[in-house]
C-alpha cells in the first residue's frame, strides 16, 4: 500500500491469514480511503518504528553488559513468579546485590516505603503508600500484576486481597512479598526460589526445612 498499490483486489489477496475470510469485505473496506498522502505519512510512521527498534535494541544490549557481572543474581531473581528477566535487572538496578545495607527484609521492605501507612479514624482504616522510589514502584506493580495470573503463593495472595480490596492494596502486598523474598536471595548466593504453592502458607512450609527463613516474614505479610 504505502509504494502506491491502490487495487482493492490486490491488497485483499495480501491479507495474513488472521484476516477474515471473507475477501470481498476486505475489498470494500480497502476502497477509496488510502490515497499518496496516507502511504506517505505511513512510510514515515514505520520508519520512525524501525529507528525505535534499533535504538532499543541497542540499549538492550548495552543493558546487558552492564548487568552481566550480576548474571547469577539475575537468575535468581528471574526464578520467582512474576519477576521475569527484565524485572530482574530492574531490580538489581535499583537495590544492588549487597543486602548488608539492609540488615533485615523488613528494613528492606521498608526503604521504598512501599509498607501500607495505616490512617484510623471512626468511620474508617484505609492503607496509603509513602513517596518512595518510582521506579521500583513501578517494578513491583508490573511483578504483581504478572503474578497475580499465576497459580503461585503470590498469586493467590494477590488473588485473595483483591476479592476484599479492589485498590492498590494488592499491588502493595505482593511487592512487599516480592521484596522479602528478593532480600533472601540476594542475601545468600547459594538461595534459590521455590514455590509455595496456592495453598495454605502453614501447611506448605511445616516439615520443610528449606522454607524456614521465609516462614516468619511471609506468615506476618500473609
Amino acid at each position: 500500500m504505502i509504494p502506491g498499490q491502490r487495487d482493492p483486489k490486490v491488497l485483499a489477496q495480501l491479507a495474513r491469514a488472521s484476516m477474515p475470510a471473507n475477501l470481498g469485505q476486505l475489498q470494500e473496506a480497502l476502497t477509496g480511503h488510502l490515497d499518496d498522502h496516507h502511504g506517505f505519512t505511513c512510510r514515515m510512521l514505520l520508519e520512525r518504528i524501525d529507528e525505535l527498534t534499533s535504538r532499543i535494541e541497542e540499549l538492550t544490549a548495552r543493558i546487558d553488559q552492564q548487568v552481566a557481572p550480576f548474571a547469577a543474581q539475575v537468575a535468581q531473581l528471574d526464578a520467582v513468579p512474576g519477576i521475569g528477566l527484565a524485572c530482574a535487572q530492574e531490580l538489581i538496578a535499583e537495590l544492588g546485590v549487597d543486602m548488608a545495607v539492609f540488615p533485615t527484609a523488613a528494613q528492606l521492605v521498608a526503604w521504598p516505603s512501599s509498607l501500607p501507612s495505616q490512617h484510623l479514624s471512626r468511620q474508617a482504616k484505609t492503607a496509603a503508600t509513602g513517596n518512595g522510589n518510582p521506579w521500583l514502584a513501578a517494578t513491583l506493580g508490573e511483578i504483581a500484576v504478572t503474578a497475580g495470573r499465576t497459580n503461585t503463593f503470590l498469586g493467590e495472595r494477590y488473588r485473595r486481597i483483591a476479592k476484599r480490596r479492589r485498590t492498590q492494596r494488592p499491588l502493595v502486598a505482593v511487592g512487599n512479598s516480592v521484596l522479602t523474598i528478593v532480600w533472601h536471595l540476594l542475601a545468600d548466593p547459594n538461595a534459590w526460589s521455590c514455590d509455595l504453592g496456592p495453598g495454605d502458607i502453614a501447611g506448605d512450609l511445616k516439615g520443610s526445612g528449606r522454607h524456614d527463613w521465609l516462614l516468619s516474614e511471609l506468615q506476618e505479610v500473609w
